[in-house]
């Protein structure tokens, strides 16, 4: 009898993991790292809702941290089975992994610091990078399109996704009484005709599926589109004598934006500007860009095959020390800023906002998703000051979002996809994506193909039956008690910093006339910084 259980990935675009039992396999399908609000991200710290030990393997649809960012924590709690992943996921791995876990250690020692001024005890990494290159040991380089048995009753395929480099659509076949089930795993969809990357692969038939919703209730600008309104933005901001940052996932979201301007510079649609990709875990990404070109569309394959390297092209620097990286912002002249994190919560990024956004001359061009609750998002939707590294910062540069560039398929390529099944799936659930988004996707999906949607919650259970036979829910997968502290604990963080925002909004109304706008803002971030020492002794308890 077949299981699935939903750990992660659930009302929410991060954190994505998804447990499937046969009668002699556990099999989690993504580790991820929750990310974003704060009460998603304590999650990363709670005893996991499966013994680490307890798995035999570990599929992986691609190297995003929010899909594969809690392995090494895995690992450092007794996971010891096999990891398996596509070749350039392996790849990618490599480099991510222990950046991330040099990430949880100086995240630690920073709020360590700050806990042995009050008295209390020093925080603990989640993993260190230490910790992340063990657990590469386990890793296993699969190619694209080869069938893999885990055992005489399981089997399983990788095939391309189109989102990032080796990003993998997972198909996994049961056997259990002499019938065979299929099972379908989406991970995060691409969009098609981008540049560098092969088109998502349809998928004919299945007996259930996941499929992710980041973006099924949005649409995007074509992509040539979006190329000409970032031509139009840098020629602006030089013109204004400004710098344009652009906060930018390391892996695949850099390379794309490079391609971009490899081809603006070249034709002399801008003039020579320096560009510099600031970000270590990046410059590593696009050297096994340059080194995977077996995942490349044709069109790509081509151009390098010409001599025509686009991750390589006049005035274009790889920064890599921290020294180079604080100097950029004092260099003369107008440049091109791309950096890390994407959603701006980590990472050198934020020092460059911190140098550029209260400059009204500069850009900052947003070139993918930003989560719920991350720096990113506060800064799209329009807040006028923001917090970075313990400082106030006037936003005035002018803001931009370019969603062409997003590597998830829009609600139009979600469907799609779906629309390409020709033996319909018995239920497909709806996850990696927030409320509004999985909601209106799932509707879409059963009022154009009639096909039984599913949105699962956190720790939800499914008994998985052949053909023909009922789906069985079961509602309370994890221990009652302990599950339902912590979900009360996060409900009430979440009400909690609902009413902050609303208090906010009322006492900022009446005195942004009267000049005391300033005084306000640091009453409230003396409340925020009370609410963080609380979630972090709750999440040290």
């Amino acid at each position: 009898m077949a299981k699935l259980t939903f750990l992660g990935g659930v009302g929410t675009v991060t954190g994505s993991c998804y447990l499937l039992e046969t009668d002699r396999l556990k099999i989690l399908v993504d580790c991820g790292m929750f990310q974003g609000r704060r009460e998603l991200r304590m999650l990363n710290y709670r005893n996991p809702l499966v013994a680490p030990q307890s798995i035999d393997y570990i599929l992986l649809t691609h190297a995003h941290i929010d899909h594969s960012g809690l392995i090494p924590r895995f690992y450092k709690q007794g996971f010891r089975g096999k990891v398996l992943a596509t070749r350039a996921t392996h790849h990618l791995c490599k480099v991510m992994l222990p950046d991330s876990g040099h990430i949880q250690e100086m995240e630690a020692e920073w709020e360590s610091r700050k806990a042995k001024r009050r008295g209390e005890r020093a925080q603990l990494p989640l993993y260190t990078a230490a910790d992340a290159l063990e657990c590469l040991r386990l890793f296993e380089g699969v190619p694209y399109e080869q069938e893999v048995s885990l055992n005489d009753a399981v089997r399983l395929r990788f095939l391309d996704a189109g989102h990032i480099l080796g990003s993998a659509i997972i198909e996994v076949w049961v056997r259990e009484n002499g019938k065979e089930m299929k099972i379908v795993f989406s991970g995060d969809l691409g969009k098609t005709g981008t540049a560098i990357l092969r088109d998502p692969t349809y998928i004919a038939e299945a007996d259930y599926a996941l499929i992710e919703s980041t973006y099924g209730d949005r649409f995007h600008e074509p992509i040539a589109g979006e190329a000409a309104r970032l031509k139009e933005i840098v020629l602006e901001t030089v013109k204004n004598k400004g710098n344009v940052v652009i906060p930018a996932f390391a892996v695949e979201r850099t390379q794309e934006i490079l391609y971009e301007l490899n081809n603006m510079i070249e034709t002399k649609q801008v003039p020579p500007i320096p560009v510099y990709i600031d970000s270590p875990l990046a410059v590593s990404a696009t050297e096994i860009f340059r080194n995977c070109q077996d995942c490349y569309d044709e069109a790509a394959r081509q151009l390098l095959q010409s001599g025509d390297d686009p991750f390589n092209f006049p005035g274009l620097t790889f920064v890599r020390t921290t020294e180079e990286s604080k100097a950029l912002n004092n260099l003369p002249g107008s440049k091109i800023i791309i950096s890390a994190s994407g959603m701006c919560d980590a990472g050198r990024i934020k020092h460059h906002l911190k140098h550029n956004l209260w400059r009204p001359e500069c850009a900052v061009v947003f070139v993918g998703f930003q989560g719920e609750g991350t720096l990113g998002r506060r800064i799209l939707d329009g807040e006028k000051k923001v917090k970075i590294l313990g400082e106030i910062i006037n936003v005035a540069a002018k803001i931009y979002s370019l969603q062409g560039f997003s590597a998830h398929a829009d609600q139009t390529g979600l469907l799609d996809w779906v629309s390409h099944f020709t033996t319909k799936p018995q239920r497909l659930f709806v996850v990696h994506g927030e409320a509004p988004a999985s909601r209106t996707l799932a509707g879409l999906i059963e009022q154009k193909f009639a096909i039984p949607t599913v949105i699962p919650q956190m720790g939800e259970e499914y008994v998985l039956m052949p053909t023909g036979a009922e789906l069985t829910r079961v509602a309370a997968a994890f221990p009652a008690a302990a599950a339902n502290t912590r979900q009360q604990l996060l409900l009430a963080l979440t009400r909690l910093e609902q009413k902050i925002a609303a208090l906010k909004e009322q006492l900022l109304l009446p005195v942004r006339a009267n000049g005391e706008e300033a005084v306000l803002e640091k009453l409230i971030q003396d409340i925020e910084d009370k609410i963080d020492e609380a979630e972090q002794k709750a999440a040290n308890k």
